[in-house]
């Protein structure tokens, strides 16, 4: 049996939200990432797309910063278990990294189709 509290819905919250907060605060990757998202999240606003599309743009920029979030707890994890340089360990970061790459990729992608239709 987990040693697991019961499950509340406004205290699970309020865990969320600290995590996020300590992200935000501890992770250079993170803070980078949720610029670029803040900065493009208003021309999602402005430009004449479909709904679809907005969506599609919106999800993978929400993409990256869960990917990014997702990597910060492996790397976490990996190094309270080891500290010192074990080859699963550099895996399984490395496999984190990847998560965040392909997010990142497949971003770039979406929102290169969508804006070429819009302007070409």
């Amino acid at each position: 049996m987990r040693n697991q509290p019961k499950y509340h819905f406004f205290k699970n919250t309020i865990y969320a939200l600290k995590g996020v907060k300590d992200i935000i605060l501890n992770e250079s990757s993170f803070r980078i990432e949720l610029v670029f998202v803040l900065i493009l999240l208003p021309f999602l606003l402005v430009l004449e797309l479909e709904m679809i599309e907005k969506l599609l743009m919106f999800t993978t920029l929400f993409g990256v910063l869960i990917a990014e979030a997702i990597n910060s707890a492996i790397e976490r994890v990996t190094d309270l278990v080891t500290l010192e340089h074990h080859e699963m360990a550099g895996r399984a970061k490395d496999a984190g990294s990847a998560v965040v790459f392909l997010s990142i990729a497949v971003a770039v992608v979406v929102w290169s189709i969508c804006l070429y239709n819009l302007f070409w």
